[in-house]
């Protein structure tokens, strides 16, 4: 049997994909809660979810939002991370207000960005060793919010993947 690598790409960076939810699950978190959910979007999804870019770039007047949404249809997919709201009790005063109780619902934990935002860093880390080509996008986080990609998730941040020859990610323009 003969494996063409651009017959087979897709399924390896699946796989790759596969490991990098692995960083992301297994990154270090705010008092070892762990309150983030990862997932991977990719074929029909993915045209879903860049449809939702585009609408929110048109409704909001971003341009970037719609060019970040033809970004990630050049890739083979991308993999969501968000976290659902959880207080730490720390009353560290980190996200504005002196303490937890006074904290409103609206406003989230800042121990739970960090979290999503160590989760992205172990993930992105991992694609990096594994010589895939990345860009973290909060837009196609906050498509995938719109769309329910990860229920009861907040502060959800897009990584979109990709393994050619040349990023699609960068010199955008």
């Amino acid at each position: 049997m003969i494996i063409n690598e651009r017959n087979d790409r897709k399924n390896r960076v699946l796989a790759a994909a596969g490991q990098m939810m692995t960083a992301a699950r297994t990154a270090p978190k705010a008092k070892g809660s762990d309150i983030i959910e990862v997932a991977i979007v990719e074929g029909e999804d993915l045209e879903i979810l860049s449809t939702e870019m585009k609408r929110l770039g048109q409704i909001k007047n971003r341009p970037g939002l719609l060019r970040d949404a033809e970004n990630i249809l050049r890739g083979q997919c991308v993999m969501l991370i968000g976290v659902r709201p959880m207080p730490m009790g720390l009353n560290c005063g980190h996200c504005g207000f002196q303490s937890c109780q006074e904290k409103t619902a609206d406003v989230p934990c800042a121990f739970n960005s960090i979290d999503v935002g160590i989760a992205v860093g172990s993930a992105c880390a991992t694609a990096a060793d594994l010589r895939l080509d990345t860009r973290v996008m909060y837009s196609a986080g906050i498509a995938a919010q719109r769309l329910g990609i990860l229920p009861g998730c907040r502060t959800v941040q897009g990584i979109a993947i990709s393994a050619s020859s040349k990023s699609p990610f960068f010199d955008r323009g």
